[in-house]
């Protein structure tokens, strides 16, 4: 059996724990930070995931999580997962051991394999993966827009069109939806499009999350005062080439930069050219790449 002398691996479902895990998040993954609040959203609208705590003589040095994929539906063969090891716990055989339990919760689960989330700035977890019969599935190309000193934007639209928020038209999400059907087809990125799910599943994913701000709906803040994330900016086919999506980000950057945020950061599927020629025009500069890995569940035979 793999790991240190003292290794102590537990599912954990209190919150003292849970914060645990959180710090691991926040600290081996500071591009996706979580919070408490986060992973009860998580586990309250997709109920199912497995979290677990990796101990050495009762510190915690690592920490993974496994459930479902957020933006596939129920039966999508594979489960998301997490391994988090603090860089002075490394290479002892915990991330390893980490895999093996979420393998099999996935296994449990009726699941075939995992995706796991990497990202270029971290070579080692790549590495770790390759080694276990994973393999690139899509790669987002992350950018960022410095907001000090920047001007509000001024925001023009095409004829025709009004920009609003879903803090002033609540009425209008089930139109929000109903783009979403039709824009989610369209996006590039991983073995099949991604699922939209019914309009009470988008509303608790993509709109009623305490981190998406109706004023501001395209931007969520992932735990941080000063740092958020530009999302889905997305425009039905028959209004597309009329500056409209230009139009809503910029009016998304105005909004973030009267709300005194510092920095807005967001990302595009690899393939996804137009979407990254506007961010760049924007002024949004590239960040080490978000790379999502596809492989098998691990039995502990398959390292090479």
């Amino acid at each position: 059996m793999s790991g240190p002398a003292g290794l102590v691996i537990r599912a954990v479902t209190d919150d003292a724990d849970l914060e645990v895990l959180a710090g691991i998040v926040n600290a081996t993954s500071p591009e996706d930070p979580t919070t408490l609040d986060e992973i009860h959203w998580g586990d309250a609208t997709y109920p199912g995931s497995t979290h677990f705590l990796a101990e050495v003589d009762g510190r915690a040095v690592g920490g993974a999580t496994v459930g479902r994929i957020y933006m596939y539906p129920p039966e999508y063969p594979a489960s998301w997962g997490f391994i988090g090891v603090l860089p002075e716990a490394r290479r002892r055989g915990i991330g390893e051991r980490l895999l093996r339990d979420i393998s099999e919760a996935a296994r449990a689960a009726g699941k075939t394999g995992l995706h796991i989330a990497c990202n270029d700035a971290r070579p080692a977890g790549i590495e770790f993966l390759v080694h276990r019969g994973f393999t690139e599935l899509e790669r987002s190309k992350s950018a960022k827009l410095d907001l000090a000193g920047r001007s509000v934007p001024i925001v023009e639209t095409p004829p025709g069109i009004e920009l609003t928020t879903l803090a002033a038209r609540p009425d209008l999400v089930e139109g929000v939806h109903a783009v979403a059907l039709e824009a989610f087809d369209d996006i590039p990125g991983g073995d099949e499009p991604m699922a939209v799910g019914d309009l009470a599943e988008f509303r608790a994913r993509d709109v009623d999350r305490a981190t998406i701000p109706k004023d501001g709906f395209f931007v969520a803040l992932p735990g941080s005062a000063t740092r958020a994330y530009h999302d889905m900016t997305a425009v039905l086919r028959a209004f597309r080439g009329r500056g409209i999506a230009s139009a809503l980000k910029l009016a998304t950057i105005a909004w973030a930069i009267e709300h005194g945020l510092a920095v807005l950061e967001t990302g595009n599927d690899e393939a996804n050219a137009p979407m990254r020629a506007l961010n760049a025009r924007l002024g949004y500069e590239p960040m080490p790449d978000e790379i999502a890995m596809r492989g098998p569940l691990f039995d502990g035979m398959m390292t090479r």
